[in-house]
């Protein structure tokens, strides 16, 4: 067994969605040809998100309809990986969600109680809301405001669409916590250590044996420096060429179709 201070190629690649391989419901050009090239190498992969609105299943289908192959257990989300914390640390807590029916769905299959009214949950569970209403938002309030504690999928302040960058949880998460004074007890997206175990373990590896590819500095490249895993920064999202970096990432690609380029080289054989 190599050290951890012995360079070895990856034997998984964890691979983030938003800004890496679609800008909103576009696919990334060359995205579906470099993974093909990953998996011809024998490469294990995972997708990872921190998107908290949508299911595994419901992003299955949106990989599959870009062409892209994978299995329901290849994909590991926040919203997936709040509701296995939640059974597994509070199975008899009853939660209130302000997050879409993607989230709703990982809490029913993990077998997460659902509170009736939001004053009766233990827990608040904050995620992207795109369709967000004043209901919405006010409900989530009561439930915070009873003293409900507040788990958020992550926190990012925004995301790459096909308009350019839009609105993410930090906005949600503020109009609670402000209105109802509560803070945020965990918030479980990249680069938390739930996410990075959850995607280990997803393919029998440990944080070394991998590389994460994502456009952000703050959750890809944080999560790889943060657990010893190599990473590849694409400026196809949220990250710009020459920007100051509090993480700094072992590659920078102009895009996840220049995995090839780390091939080539070696880096990745």
């Amino acid at each position: 067994m190599a050290s951890h201070d012995t360079p070895v190629s990856p034997a998984g690649i964890l691979i983030d969605l938003d800004g890496t391989v679609f800008r909103g419901n576009e696919l990334i050009e060359g995205a579906r040809e470099a993974i093909k090239t990953l998996r011809r190498m024998g490469k294990k992969i995972v997708f990872l998100s921190n998107r908290g609105n949508i299911s595994r299943a419901m992003c299955r289908k949106k990989l599959l309809g870009a062409g892209i192959e994978t299995d329901v257990n290849d994909i590991v989300l926040s919203s997936s990986v709040t509701a296995a914390f939640l059974k597994k640390h509070y199975r008899f807590s009853k939660v209130w969600v302000l997050g879409e029916q993607g989230l709703v769905d990982e809490l029913r299959l993990a077998g997460v109680q659902n509170a009736n009214e939001p004053k009766e949950a233990d827990w608040l569970v904050i995620s992207l809301h795109e369709t967000l209403t004043y209901d919405d938002l006010n409900q989530a309030f009561q439930a915070a405001a009873g003293g409900a504690r507040i788990i958020a999928t992550n926190k990012d302040r925004s995301f790459p669409n096909e308009d350019g960058n839009a609105i993410d949880v930090a906005g949600m998460i503020g109009a609670i916590e402000a209105s109802a004074q509560a803070k945020t007890e965990l918030v479980v997206g990249k680069p938390s250590w739930l996410m990075a175990e959850a995607a280990c373990t997803a393919m029998g590896l440990s944080a070394h044996e991998c590389m994460i590819i994502g456009d952000s500095i703050e959750s890809d490249i944080a999560m790889g420096k943060l657990y010893g895993m190599k990473s590849a920064l694409v400026l196809t999202g949220s990250a710009k060429q020459g920007e100051q970096r509090l993480y700094t990432p072992d590659y920078v690609l102009d895009s996840i179709k220049d995995v090839t380029k780390l091939a080539e080289e070696g880096i990745l054989i």
